[in-house]
């Protein structure tokens, strides 16, 4: 059944007021006047509308991720590397959000995933007064912003649960900015601080839990340079409880007496799909991004994503890895193969402006120009690096239950982080981090623990 079409929404307004009412202008300058209002230069540039009835929690996390610059590492569109609501899908598929919404745990571990600094509370777990300093803390700094979650209902506004950033605070007043990003719905508007505590102090019926805030700020450095987790293919529980719980069972319940019988019991029993679970930030660039002069910023990024591919292909690791996939005839046998390059990489080789070689000895694509005799090679990860990170990024005691002890010794060795360079032991901890992240998910326990994984 068709229903009747809406434009916008009237704003109950006691208690809200208007961003762009006389009075709400009036609110905002004697915030801006008091220094409160910091942060909100930098959301209100990036202030987007969900483009889904149910994503307001996707679209306030990638609206605060552009905000602080976070560099997603892949692109969105065309060339461009820039956070939108699709690409938010590691912790929840993307056709379940659009159909029953999400969860704040869930918003939590996607903001994680993302490589964001993540301190989230649920009402249960703060008080109204900690609220108010991190209210002040993010609105003061424009390098902190805040996701707030909440019940409609307490505004009188129609809905229930939503998201949306809060963008600043007058602290005379005791009122805070909502950038509701349901703008099709409601504008930005002014709330009591006191009103807004009491709708996140709130039981969202789908897990039976107090709503509640989060503090999200820039990371050291961006994450996931050439590697990324994906539940964006539905079987993904499984392959996290394979990964997580079948691994350990595997190398500890099989005889296994060297590194290669290891491996061989490790990737036999891969699920299918897994090429859909793991995949690569690619360097591929069109004919005409390879004859462009790079930026000093671009340039520097791909040398850090070449480095890395090299670090990973330097470790002890993934020469057992490569003579591993080699004794399998890797280059036919495409069961141990986890994924070709993504469809985009895929059809930029394909096209007629470009043709491709490979340099088999390095495991390095590259593409030539028109009219080019030689192109500098631009590498990407292949499936024997992809397996080393696997590898790497599981827990430390999915191997514990080897019952060779030497084996043992010389498993523990080679995933080792100790001797790694700085920026493969990063990587290695995001792939962890995310990994640890999923088997929250596939637990049912990312809003038990709203915690940055413990990595060790």
């Amino acid at each position: 059944m068709s229903t009747a079409s809406l434009y916008r929404r009237f704003l109950p307004s006691p208690p809200a007021i208007d961003f762009a009412s006389v009075e709400g202008k009036k609110i905002f300058n004697e915030a801006l006047q008091k220094g409160t209002m910091e942060g909100f230069f930098r959301l209100i540039s990036y202030f987007q509308t969900q483009s889904e009835p149910a994503y307001c929690g996707l679209a306030s996390l990638s609206m605060v991720l552009n905000s602080l610059s976070i560099d997603p590492g892949r692109k969105w569109k065309g060339p461009w590397r820039w956070f939108d609501e699709s690409m938010l899908e590691c912790c929840e598929p993307l056709e379940i959000v659009k159909d029953k919404g999400i969860t704040f745990g869930k918003v939590v571990c996607l903001a994680h995933s993302s490589g964001a600094k993540v301190q989230a509370f649920r009402t249960t777990q703060s008080t109204i007064d900690d609220f108010r300093k991190y209210v002040l803390k993010c609105s003061t700094s424009d390098n902190c912003h805040m996701i707030s979650t909440y019940h409609r209902g307490v505004f009188k506004q129609t809905g229930t649960g939503h998201f949306s950033p809060i963008g600043g605070y007058n602290a005379e007043r005791d009122m805070a900015l909502i950038l509701d990003v349901a703008r099709f719905k409601y504008p930005p508007h002014w709330i009591p601080l006191k009103l807004l505590w009491d709708a996140m102090d709130s039981i969202d019926e789908s897990t039976g839990r107090h709503r509640g805030f989060m503090l999200i700020s820039r990371p050291h450095r961006e994450p996931g340079l050439l590697y990324t987790l994906s539940c964006k293919d539905e079987s993904w529980t499984s392959i996290a409880k394979y990964l997580k719980e079948d691994v350990p069972r595997l190398v500890s319940s099989q005889h296994v007496d060297t590194i290669e019988r290891i491996l061989d019991v490790v990737f036999k029993s891969l699920p299918s799909n897994f090429n859909q679970f793991i995949r690569w930030m690619a360097e591929i660039r069109r004919t005409e991004d390879i004859n462009q002069n790079l930026s000093s910023e671009e340039e520097s990024r791909l040398h850090l994503k070449q480095e890395l591919l090299k670090q990973v292909q330097d470790t002890e690791l993934f020469k057992h890895v490569d003579k591993f996939l080699f004794s399998v005839g890797y280059e036919d046998n495409q069961s141990y193969v986890p994924a070709k390059a993504d469809s985009q990489g895929s059809e930029i080789l394909s096209e007629t402006e470009s043709d491709e070689s490979c340099c088999s000895e390095t495991c390095v694509k590259c593409i030539k120009g028109v009219g080019e005799d030689k192109v500098k090679g631009v590498a990407y990860p292949s499936g024997n690096d992809v397996f080393t990170a696997l590898l790497l990024a599981l827990p430390p005691q999915t191997w514990s239950g080897i019952k060779d002890q030497s084996l043992l010794q010389e498993m523990k060795q080679l995933i080792s982080m100790v001797s790694f360079p700085t920026l493969l032991q990063q990587e290695v901890l995001h792939l962890r981090r995310q990994l640890q992240l999923l088997k929250r998910c596939q637990e049912n326990k990312e809003d038990e623990d709203l915690s940055a994984p413990a990595l060790i």
